[in-house]
């Protein structure tokens, strides 16, 4: 078994997990704060909604649309000098979170434009009757109708986020990416190589896994 995993340091195995979970909850959280606002203005403004808005909602949807079609190891290049200049390094967990947040916000902004379409139209009609304002009847009632699309789209963005702070690996972002990249790949260590994707596949279940509970509590309100 030790032949097996010659190469394994358990301790920074260790290390490079607690830094992918530190970049996956400080870019999900800075994520969730930036898109779930965006995500109800796009919605707000668009065709036939609430405040409508034609041009608002175009401008918007480019700049996500942009940001979207960006790929992510590219966008991790391209923020380097923004990143430094706001966190004071490139390197690490606190390098890797700013880009990170721009790559998953547009993402989540979408997923949470697309649940909030979702709702009954109804629902908003029946609120907008009883005399509501545009902030009620976002927080008593689309919010609370679309919670289980939110989740989902949490769930989506957070997996995302995963594969996302194993890539920022590749310009020394930290975590199991880092590890995998500068022991597995460059110095050839398959063993350091399977534990760290093993690792990040039991991650990403572990989060699948409680997105569909949350998600399955939420339906049956």
């Amino acid at each position: 078994m030790n032949e097996l995993f010659a190469n394994i340091d358990w301790a920074d195995i260790g290390t490079a997990t607690l830094d992918t979970l530190s970049m996956l909850g400080g870019s999900l959280l800075f994520t969730l704060i930036l898109g779930l606002p965006l995500g109800i203005l796009l919605f707000l403004t668009g065709k036939k909604q609430l405040l409508a808005q034609p041009a608002v909602y175009g401008i918007l949807s480019f700049v996500v649309n942009v940001l979207r079609s960006v790929p992510f190891v590219i966008l991790l290049i391209i923020m380097i000098p923004f990143t430094v200049l706001l966190t004071g390094t490139s390197l690490g967990v606190a390098g890797a979170i700013p880009p990170l947040v721009v790559g998953a916000t547009p993402f989540f902004a979408r997923l949470v434009e697309t649940a909030l379409r979702e709702v009954d139209r109804g629902i908003i009609e029946a609120t907008q009757a009883m005399g509501a304002t545009t902030t009620q009847i976002v927080t008593k009632a689309l919010l609370p109708e679309a919670m289980p699309g939110i989740l989902a789209a949490i769930t989506v963005t957070a997996i995302t986020l995963v594969s996302y702070a194993a890539m920022s690996g590749v310009i020394g972002g930290g975590g199991l990416g880092d590890l995998a990249i500068r022991f597995g790949y460059q110095r050839f260590q398959t063993d350091v190589m399977v534990v760290t994707v093993i690792l990040l596949l039991i991650l990403v279940q572990i989060l699948q896994m409680v997105g569909d509970k949350l998600v399955q509590h939420f339906s049956r309100r």
